[in-house]
């Protein structure tokens, strides 16, 4: 039989988000039945519970940074067991037999993966809900497994923020030796900085707000470039061989470019859309230079980027929030005001 679940959803772009009992499925064969205990709250929460990428579909139960512990599995599932600390990222399932997925690029399936909410359930066809919720079902395959010692709240965000900024860190082979920047310091751009740092990369951020230095030092910038400064930017000339662009609005990426050494790459993590103004290849043709973007990462991968975070004792700078606090979060979010990502403790919906 279904399982009644609480959790909160929206029921419309307008709408606030509120307390929302539904169902989900009836575990199958290689599921994986997991009490929710965090969710990190992701920029993408906002934009799909508003619409913002008009494809959302209501009610919706956002939310897919999902750390929490295994109530049960069935019988087909050989890698967890009841009690085993786990992690759920955006996706929850893909065709499997595409050559993104044979490659373990679920993220890139043909087929489209089967998202954590906001998405149709590619066997049931019904729809699916997210973190924000008491439990969740999911396929064995695309199930994490949390080490030891991680901090469970801190964790959470390492599912989307922290998989978002190790893929391209990977897929340009980054380590010692190698000149990385980040873009912008939020919820990707923070663990941009600590991932590359522990990498073994020089790492630089570039914002365009005073006032960061100490706090981008803390997470592991070695330098910290204005990039309103025309001389600060000057400086850093065919410097970098990785800028990793971390904002989440449309922006002017044109400035970064010089700043690349031959061979460097741009990869943007954070904005969906067209680029404005347009981007002036000039500089891109004058040094075989690319811009490139990146989506999440596969479940091996992110697998490997756990791993590492548990080898390395890196997780998310947070701050938890009840439940009940998701809508003044949003409000907050919208202002830059978190550092450098909410956290839901999912106790506290049983407490309300």
């Amino acid at each position: 039989m279904n399982m009644p679940v609480l959790g909160y959803a929206t029921q419309s772009a307008e709408a606030k988000l509120a307390p929302y009992h539904f169902e989900r499925r009836e575990p199958r064969a290689d599921d994986v039945v997991i009490e929710i205990l965090y969710c990190g709250v992701c920029h993408s929460d906002l934009h799909q519970a508003r619409n913002d990428w008009a494809n959302s579909i209501y009610p919706m139960v956002p939310g897919h940074e999902i750390i929490g512990r295994v109530v049960s599995v069935r019988k087909s599932v050989s890698r967890f067991k009841a009690g085993d600390h786990v992690g759920v990222g955006c996706m929850v399932d893909s065709c499997q037999h595409c050559q993104p997925c044979q490659q373990g690029l679920e993220q890139y399936c043909v087929e489209f993966p089967t998202v954590t909410y906001n998405g149709i359930d590619r066997r049931d066809q019904l729809p699916t809900y997210g973190g924000y919720s008491e439990k969740i079902v999911v396929s064995e395959k695309f199930v994490l497994k949390v080490p030891a010692g991680l901090d469970s709240a801190g964790a959470a965000p390492l599912l989307c923020a922290g998989i978002t900024t190790w893929s391209p860190l990977r897929h340009w082979k980054v380590g010692k030796g190698s000149k990385v920047a980040v873009v912008g310091l939020g919820g990707l751009g923070h663990m941009a900085l600590k991932l590359a740092k522990a990498l073994g990369a020089e790492v630089t951020l570039f914002t365009r707000s005073p006032g960061k230095e100490q706090d981008a030092r803390h997470l592991g910038a070695d330098r910290i470039v204005l990039s309103t400064d025309a001389g600060q930017m000057a400086s850093v000339t065919s410097h970098f061989d990785l800028i990793i662009d971390t904002v989440p609005s449309v922006h002017d990426i044109n400035p970064y470019v010089p700043t690349l050494g031959i061979n460097g790459t741009l990869v943007m993590v954070g904005y969906l859309g067209p680029l404005d103004p347009m981007l002036n290849s000039v500089p891109l043709i004058m040094g075989r230079k690319s811009v490139a973007g990146s989506l999440i990462g596969g479940i091996a991968e992110t697998q490997e980027m756990l791993d590492f975070c548990g080898k390395h004792g890196i997780t998310s700078d947070i701050e938890v929030i009840k439940i009940k606090d998701i809508n003044a979060a949003y409000e907050r979010m919208l202002k830059s005001d978190v550092k450098y990502r909410f956290v839901i403790d999912m106790a506290s919906l049983k407490a309300d």
